[in-house]
C-alpha cells in the first residue's frame, strides 16, 4: 500500500473524499455569524461552513458582530475571544443581555492559552469553546454537539439574507483558502493584564 493510499484510508473514506460523508443530524442552511479580527480565520471558517450548505455572515470586530447579530438573528455564532477594541467576552455579555440575541448559541474560539483558561474560569454563558488551530472535523463536531443538545435549531426564513459583511470571493480565491485555521501570531502573545 502506497503512502498516499494509507493517508487516504486514515483520513478519507472508500469514495475518496471525506467531505462526501453527510453530516448526520446537523441541519442545513443554518445562518451562522463568524466573528474574528483575522481575515484568514473568517475565510477558512466561512469556506468550511458554506461548503456544508450554511449561510455565513462575517464580522471583523465586536461592534459589527453585535449589529449583525441584531439584524440577521443568526442560528449560531462563532466568536473569537482576543480582538482589538471590544473583545469576545464583552460581545458575549452584550449579546446575552439583549432579548433578541439572548438565546443564540455561541461558540468561543481562541488560539491564546491564557484566553482559553480565562474562558473556563469566567464562563459568561457561551455554549462551547473551540481552540485554534482547528480543522473541519472540529467545527462540525461543535455543530453536531449543539444540534444534539437542542441548542442549534435552524429557524425557517422567508427571504434570502441581505447582509453582506465582506465581498464575495472568486473561485480561485475560494480554492486558495486552506482547510485548517491557524491562530494569528498576535493570538499567541498573552494579552495585557486587564484587572480592573
Amino acid at each position: 500500500m502506497s503512502g498516499f493510499e494509507l493517508i487516504r484510508r486514515i483520513f478519507g473514506n472508500e469514495h475518496g473524499e471525506r467531505r462526501a460523508v453527510p453530516r448526520s443530524g446537523v441541519p442545513k442552511e443554518a445562518h451562522i455569524l463568524v466573528v474574528d479580527d483575522s481575515p484568514t480565520i473568517r475565510a477558512v471558517l466561512g469556506k468550511m461552513l458554506t461548503q456544508d450548505g450554511h449561510v455565513v455572515f462575517k464580522a471583523a470586530d465586536g461592534e459589527s458582530a453585535i449589529e449583525l447579530a441584531r439584524s440577521e438573528l443568526p442560528d449560531l455564532i462563532f466568536l473569537d475571544i482576543v480582538m482589538p477594541g471590544m473583545n469576545g467576552f464583552a460581545v458575549l455579555r452584550a449579546l446575552r443581555r439583549e432579548a433578541l440575541t439572548h438565546d443564540i448559541p455561541i461558540v468561543m474560539i481562541s488560539g491564546n492559552l491564557q484566553a482559553t483558561e480565562q474562558f473556563y474560569v469566567q464562563r459568561f454563558g457561551a455554549d462551547d469553546f473551540m481552540k485554534k488551530p482547528f480543522g473541519r472535523g472540529e467545527v462540525f463536531a461543535r455543530l453536531q454537539h449543539l444540534t444534539q443538545s437542542g441548542r442549534l435549531v435552524v429557524r425557517p426564513r422567508e427571504s434570502v439574507p441581505v447582509a453582506a459583511a465582506e465581498p464575495a470571493l472568486s473561485a480561485d480565491e475560494q480554492a486558495a483558502i486552506p482547510d485548517i485555521a491557524m491562530p494569528d501570531p498576535q493570538d499567541l502573545v498573552p494579552p495585557p493584564d486587564e484587572t480592573t
